[in-house]
């Protein structure tokens, strides 16, 4: 099993709305790929920045190859879009990590 993980860094402004737009756009958008089995969402409680807040989108996929597949097909798109929505509101950094 792998774990991709998205940590995003959001202006606390807008900490509500980007919520929202993860839970009913992203995520579902995420998932609809067909390349994750399932999916969490946590609030980062440490290192808090008096500006900012940090979540952690983690996406279960079986394999190596659902991984790539999601990541040169769909992240790009969706990526860009999550972009476009919060400019200069948002940071984020993936890793990828394999259960052992």
């Amino acid at each position: 099993m792998l774990l991709y993980n998205v940590t995003f860094g959001v202006d606390k402004q807008i900490e509500q709305e980007w919520l929202l737009w993860m839970r009913e756009n992203y995520i579902p958008a995420m998932m609809n790929t067909g390349t994750f089995i399932s999916y969490k969402m946590y609030k980062v409680l440490t290192h808090e920045e008096e500006a900012s807040v940090s979540y952690s989108v983690q996406c279960f996929a079986p394999s190596i190859e659902h991984v790539l597949q999601y990541l040169n097909e769909f992240a790009p798109k969706l990526v860009e879009a999550h972009r476009i929505r919060f400019k200069d509101q948002h940071v984020a950094f993936n890793t990828l990590l394999e259960e052992v």
